[in-house]
């Protein structure tokens, strides 16, 4: 009973203390003169992957490496097949597929080779530099193009503003409140770590299968309420690109940290199996988004019955699957 009770605890310990980590290091950010496009990009994106870094990095470095590879392949699944198809639901996505080529082509390059990475049987310290190299490089090419776009301009500029609703815009408040949230995201993924390789054990499962399933939504969650209030407040598109920036940033920000403080070695159902899904459901993606097709509820409803079916596939035993085959 106690492991269930850390899980549920470690989760809602990472989505409190993100957020805080965020809207302190906002009003830090804002009090150094940072500009909010700068902001957008990069502290507010990552706040939604902290809780994928810090699982997997506690993951990894307490011996749990399935739990810490496990996490990110299924994160990725998890952000298109399920976060994508609950906001369908809420509201259809009519894709910008010129505003996003260039982030949707990255997605797909950086998929690719995240997968040859990880076919090398261990993610090391090289892997992990590489990763962090084009994660770099798709920021910088990010902010300069959205430097000229006006539009972009003012979206980074009204969610700071939704940020700093109720914030009092002390500098030292903000340094309090953003020191809180990064000790709550080490505190909420240690226990979540011991809490799911409990369970893994108990189950007599593999921590692979924890983190691609458990561990994958629970880390998702900012993801999902980001992209669901998006929806609801008439900005369904935007949920594209929570999902297209989430799914860079944890293959190429997380993998890359990840990999640069410990090696990860890559167990045997995600080389055959999983790595594979990921990279299906985001060529599904691109192939919809580049086609300047519409998310609709019926593609909603697709993505829900894959989802349904890659997590039955994991509860019924991957292993039994491709023996069959």
């Amino acid at each position: 009973m106690i492991m269930y009770l850390e899980v549920l605890a470690g989760f809602a310990i990472l989505v409190i203390a993100a957020e805080a980590m965020v809207r302190g290091a906002v009003i830090i950010a804002e009090k150094l003169g940072i500009s909010p496009m700068v902001i957008g990009m990069t502290v507010i994106a990552f706040g939604t992957s902290a809780p994928e870094l810090m699982v997997s990095l506690q993951a990894a470095l307490s011996g749990s490496t399935g739990l810490a590879i496990g996490n990110i392949v299924g994160s990725n699944i998890a952000n298109v097949w399920l976060i994508l198809g609950i906001t369908c639901l809420v509201a259809p996505i009519l894709a910008k597929p010129d505003a996003l080529k260039r982030d949707i082509l990255l997605l797909g390059g950086g998929s690719v080779l995240f997968v040859v990475l990880c076919l090398q049987g261990t993610l090391d310290m090289m892997a992990g530099v590489i990763l962090l190299v084009v994660f770099i490089a798709f920021l910088l090419v990010s902010y300069f193009r959205e430097k000229s776009d006006p539009e972009v301009m003012k979206e980074h500029a009204e969610e700071l503003e939704e940020l700093e609703k109720g914030i009092p815009k002390s500098m030292p408040l903000a340094i309090a409140i953003a020191i809180a949230g990064i000790l709550g995201l080490a505190f909420g993924a240690d226990i979540l770590v011991t809490g799911g390789s409990e369970i893994a054990r108990s189950f007599g499962v593999s921590e692979e299968v924890i983190g691609i399933t458990l561990f994958a939504f629970g880390t998702s969650l900012p993801e999902l309420v980001a992209s669901v209030v998006a929806a609801y407040r008439g900005h369904p598109d935007v949920a594209i690109g929570n999902v297209i920036g989430s799914n860079i940033f944890n293959m190429m920000l997380v993998g890359g940290i990840v990999a640069v403080v410990i090696d990860i070695p890559v167990p045997a159902q995600v080389l055959n199996f999983d790595i594979w899904i990921m990279l299906a459901a985001t060529v599904m993606l691109m192939l919809i988004l580049l086609g300047k097709m519409k998310l609709t509820r019926g593609y909603a409803c697709v993505f829900f019955a894959l989802y349904i079916a890659y997590i039955g596939a994991q509860g019924y035993g991957v292993d039994r699957i491709l023996a069959a085959i």
